[in-house]
């Protein structure tokens, strides 16, 4: 895969505009192109395929939504950013209504347009960077997002996306965090009679309970404390396209319910509103939760569960995969060579022994993790050694050994959620090992283990891990 950075183009009359955005993102990792007119700015679109645009609605050869429409017309993924003055923002919802990504007022704040413009482009990579099986050919070269793996369970993963990929069926993607589900879900949406349309991907557990109804269904003006304008939601505004919603497990009860109808009906109120608003949307949800688990305890609805189950997708852990380790080892190693101009290592016998016998409890992100530190520690023109990932080498018998004397003990306890248990442990074990490796430092903990620093302050309460000049598990400490 090829690194070019993302492309932002701005059409724009007022020359302040333009020159703020240039000057505001010359230390970004996007580069900035802009157009005065809305026919410049449709011919740049046609001819470069920009990640994103931000336009603003009134320009001086078009009115209203004129132009937005047109980009539209020309690649309905490219998301839009629509920038309005005052007394124009039911334009802009309208804009919204129709697929727009987001809307902006004057006066605009480069922080807020650097972050959304961020996320545009991230939601348009999702969308035009294919993710295909290796050895697949057919694009050409281009940029590609590899879906590796020949083991037998992932054999059966292609086949299910071949068997899906056309249909409109909701489908639901299960496996532990880090097994690639979001690249799954990518796959279906490209293989798809809605490939062309949008798909916008939304991370239930990263959104707060009390927001993530009005993102996935939009508010009213006055809905709560905050609403100073209506909203549109992520399910109306990509309506026609494909949504696929992550760590669905962790949604509160009032929004399962709201879902569960969208699923019936294609059809949802705003937060705070009354009129009945329908939509056209394929549902793709993805969890690392036990929903049966969950809806036994009552924390997951049970008709939610049978609308999410039509058709499922378990992705195996990497520790299931047995050689398809060496095949990613290889694949990843080639891409974040590339990615730091560094010549590509040898890969010792012995180093890839170590690598295929620890367990990678955080999946392929993990193995992307320790990759890329151990590329950017090797000396360059050398080999990857073993004792590179001795943090991985840590006892391992001793860690296998507990783990089968905790099974053991919960089963002579008569436990009957033992899965749960040994999950949680597991869970533990990685997020404690992560955190004494950053000496504390959640941020850095978060970026390593791909979640949010709020889930990950809610895991660290949930699993009692205290942090103070060491970071330890309180079950450590039990008597």
């Amino acid at each position: 895969m090829t690194n070019t950075a993302p492309t932002l183009l701005v059409i724009d009359d007022e020359p302040s505009i333009l020159h703020a955005f240039r000057r505001g993102f010359q230390n970004s990792t996007l580069v900035v192109s802009t157009a005065s007119t809305a026919a410049e700015g449709l011919q740049r679109i046609r001819e470069d395929r920009p990640d994103a645009v931000v336009v603003d609605v009134h320009l001086p050869d078009a009115s209203g939504l004129e132009t937005f429409h047109k980009i539209r017309a020309i690649d309905a993924r490219i998301p839009v950013i629509i920038v309005t003055g005052h007394g124009t923002t039911d334009l802009a919802i309208e804009a919204m209504k129709g697929g727009a990504f987001e809307y902006v007022l004057k006066p605009l704040d480069l922080p807020q347009m650097r972050e959304l413009a961020e996320r545009a482009c991230a939601s348009s990579r999702l969308m035009h960077i294919p993710a295909v099986m290796a050895g697949d050919d057919s694009t050409g070269g281009g940029r590609t997002d590899m879906l590796i793996g020949r083991c037998p369970a992932m054999q059966e993963v292609y086949k299910q996306i071949g068997r899906v990929a056309a249909t409109n069926a909701t489908v639901l993607i299960l496996g532990e965090s880090g097994t690639g589900k979001e690249l799954i879900a990518r796959a279906i949406y490209q293989h798809s009679n809605r490939a062309v349309e949008p798909f916008l991907a939304i991370n239930c557990a990263a959104i707060p309970d009390t927001m993530l109804e009005s993102e996935l269904f939009g508010h009213e003006k006055g809905a709560f404390t905050g609403a100073e304008r209506k909203r549109i939601g992520k399910f109306e505004q990509c309506s026609g396209g494909t949504l696929f919603l992550d760590e669905v497990g962790d949604m509160a009860s009032m929004t399962q319910a709201k879902i569960l109808r969208l699923l019936q009906d294609q059809a949802f109120e705003r937060l705070g509103g009354n009129e009945t608003v329908k939509t056209d949307v394929r549902l793709i949800a993805a969890t690392n939760a036990d929903l049966e688990t969950r809806v036994a305890d009552g924390s997951f609805r049970k008709d939610l569960f049978f609308r999410l189950n039509v058709f499922t997708i378990r992705l195996p852990a990497l520790r299931d995969r047995g050689e398809d380790i060496d095949l990613l080892v290889d694949h990843y190693l080639q891409q974040f060579a590339r990615e730091f101009n560094r010549p590509l290592p040898t890969v010792l016998p012995e180093t890839r022994a170590v690598l295929r016998g620890y367990p990678w409890p955080g999946n392929i992100r993990e193995l992307q993790s320790v990759l890329k530190q151990a590329l950017l520690q090797t000396p360059p023109g050398t080999a990857l050694l073993p004792d590179q990932f001795g943090t991985l080498t840590t006892d391992p018998l001793t860690a296998v050994a507990e783990r089968s004397t905790f099974i053991t003990q919960r089963i002579e306890a008569g436990t009957e959620n033992l899965y749960r248990e040994a999950l949680e442990m597991m869970e533990r074990d990685v997020i404690v090992q992560v955190l004494q490796h950053t000496k504390g430092n959640q941020v850095q903990a978060s970026r390593i283990l791909g979640i949010t620093r709020g889930s990950l302050r809610t895991k660290i309460k949930a699993l009692n891990i205290s942090i103070g000049k060491s970071v330890w598990s309180d079950d450590d400490h039990d008597d």
